[in-house]
């Protein structure tokens, strides 16, 4: 999968502008009540981007940083294509360390939450759907796991159930 159809895939997940005061992402803070409260827009946080008129974001503009600061940062073009969106989707919800821990779980590499040669060696080993499945079974046992799991685990696991038919579809 290139990065023009895991962002299209993404999108979909994402959505337009919201500023609920319960979700810590918003703030700029990062926390609930810390900070301006300035939003999501297209996954865009501002709690990642605190500068960022996110309320005024265009779909352009969040498709560059999706690119530099997500796709690029887990080395989505050097991952088996039908890993890359998954690993990705990870990154741009939870963090690219997230993102990358959960591969590394996944593959039996070090938890480190850096994207290096082992890593990606050993997730290019694995078998395509094996690998789809366990990372997206730690994906949610990491949900269930968080505090958070009550207001926002509906929306979270339903992006999972999303992803796991993509999954069947792609590999």
């Amino acid at each position: 999968m290139n990065f023009d159809k895991a962002f299209e895939l993404l999108i979909g997940h994402e959505g337009g502008y919201t500023a609920n005061p319960k979700d810590a992402g918003n703030w700029t803070g990062g926390k609930q009540g810390v900070g301006v409260n300035k939003g999501t827009k297209y996954g865009i946080a501002a709690n990642s981007y605190p500068n960022l008129d996110i309320k005024n974001l265009t779909l352009d503009q969040a498709k560059a940083i999706y690119r530099r600061d997500y796709w690029d940062k887990v080395c989505g073009d050097k991952l088996p294509a039908s890993l890359a969106f998954h690993v990705f989707d990870m990154a741009v919800n939870s963090g690219i360390s997230r993102g990358v821990k959960l591969l590394q779980k996944t593959v039996g590499s070090t938890q480190d939450g850096i994207m290096g040669p082992a890593t990606l060696r050993a997730a290019q080993a694995m078998d395509a759907s094996a690998a789809i499945m366990l990372y997206n079974a730690n994906r949610l046992k990491f949900y269930t796991s968080l505090s958070s799991f009550g207001t926002f685990g509906k929306g979270w696991t339903n992006r999972v159930a999303n992803n796991l038919e993509l999954g069947v579809k792609e590999s």
